[in-house]
């Protein structure tokens, strides 16, 4: 018997040993990440006494494998069997980063960012199986409340992660630091070790494809499919809204609120403490919503969220729509997760989810580079007020796709019928 089919019988998710060893992995890595984010950001700027062009490095080496790796890393997660393609990436991310402890302490401080770009890159590979391994092992009925406690996860290292990054660093030095990460990711790996072996076919089939007719496939398999395609456009016009507001949060504390800079700190508290908030609602009140109407109801609130916010000059309504968006942004992300695994077939799973992040990110990150650009241009309400137009637009285009449903028995499907035979 499956693990989902175990899940299923005993009625609760907790039980499911996959859902449970998933859960306890995650928790480490989030450790190693934001130790990682944080460290390594303070190390930085003190080395290079606050040099702009160092700092920036740091997030070019995080997101620019995102670009680079994740279409590859997508495509190999479906060739690949995915439980030893995590416990792989795990160890290598271990093994670079004490790597760059032993160059810290014999050589260059510069090969800090080997640490970053390294874990940025095996996690375009891990990523993809991790959701492989939800399409097998959680229950399609379930798949949503395992998502929302997920995103209740990330939410809980918003808030805390920068301070443990910080603290870390501050108690510890940068040498210890990595040492914490480095053991954070080793630990994710063993932990692994408890899922059941990986599903094998019953007979070794021969593959006559090479890699770049399977990445073609992935992008061909996205756009056969309605709901995939509109979630892409969707994808990708978030990233606008979402890019272009993500810089200039310190500008609406300043120039708006009047507060000194460090205000920030609190918008972001809240911001975590309702997504935090947000995630426990959604995994107990909306098991039986459909996805898009999830995802619909978050980039529609945001959208007002965000252009409430440029228009704001009072502190204490700002913080509310900071509340509001974060208490709503699990949504979005729940709502997308979601659906890709709903109306993917397993063995496209790491390819259709290696198509569609990048959309998000590449927008995000282009309108992140440009929005210095925009704010000496166009006013800061104005470009909060358009940011939050272009989110509503993103939320528009899914009513389409409202009334469909997924084929509860995709994988024996061919490649896109299954999602477009609604």
């Amino acid at each position: 018997m499956s693990i989902a089919g175990q899940a299923s019988n005993h009625g609760s998710l907790f039980r499911n040993r996959f859902y449970q060893t998933i859960l306890i992995s995650n928790v480490l890595l989030q450790i190693g990440i934001w130790v990682r984010n944080f460290a390594i950001l303070m190390f930085v700027t003190d080395m290079t006494n606050e040099n702009p062009l160092a700092i920036s490095l740091i997030y070019v080496v995080e997101f620019a494998p995102i670009f680079v790796f994740s279409f590859i890393g997508g495509a190999f997660a479906d060739r690949w069997l995915p439980k030893r393609t995590i416990i792989w990436c795990d160890f290598l991310s271990a093994i670079s980063v004490f790597v760059v402890l032993l160059t810290l302490l014999y050589g260059s401080w510069e090969t800090i960012y080997l640490a970053t770009f390294v874990s940025a890159i095996l996690s375009q590979f891990s990523q993809p199986s991790v959701m492989k391994l939800f399409k097998q092992h959680v229950h399609p009925d379930q798949l949503q409340q395992g998502m929302a406690l997920f995103q209740s996860l990330i939410a809980i290292f918003m808030i805390a992660g920068p301070g443990l990054g910080i603290y870390a660093y501050h108690q510890f030095g940068i040498e210890n630091s990595i040492a914490v990460m480095g053991v954070a990711f080793l630990l994710s790996a063993l932990v692994m070790f408890r899922l059941p072996a990986d599903e094998k076919p019953d007979r070794k089939e021969e593959r006559t494809s090479n890699i770049r007719q399977e990445l073609a496939d992935g992008f061909r398999y996205v756009w056969r499919s309605k709901v995939l395609k509109v979630l892409g456009a969707t994808f990708a016009i978030a990233g606008l809204a979402v890019g272009t507001i993500q810089t200039l949060g310190l500008f609406v504390v300043t120039e708006r609120l009047g507060q000194p800079k460090e205000f920030l700190q609190f918008l972001l508290m809240v911001n975590g403490g309702a997504m935090l908030l947000g995630g426990i609602l959604i995994m107990t009140l909306t098991k039986k919503i459909a996805p898009q109407l999830l995802l619909a109801f978050g980039m529609t609130v945001s959208a007002v969220c965000i252009a409430g916010m440029g228009f704001s000059t009072s502190i204490p309504l700002t913080l509310t729509l900071q509340f509001i968006n974060g208490l709503t942004f699990p949504c979005i992300q729940i709502g997308i997760n979601t659906l890709i695994l709903q109306w993917t077939e397993q063995s496209y799973v790491g390819r259709v989810n290696g198509v569609l992040s990048p959309m998000f990110m590449g927008m995000m990150v282009i309108m992140m580079s440009l929005a210095g650009l925009l704010k000496k241009t166009f006013p800061l309400v104005e470009i909060y007020a358009v940011s939050g137009v272009v989110m509503l637009i993103g939320a528009l285009i899914l009513i389409p796709i409202f009334k469909h449903k997924p084929d509860p028995h995709p994988l024996g499907a061919d490649a896109g019928s299954a999602m477009d035979s609604v």
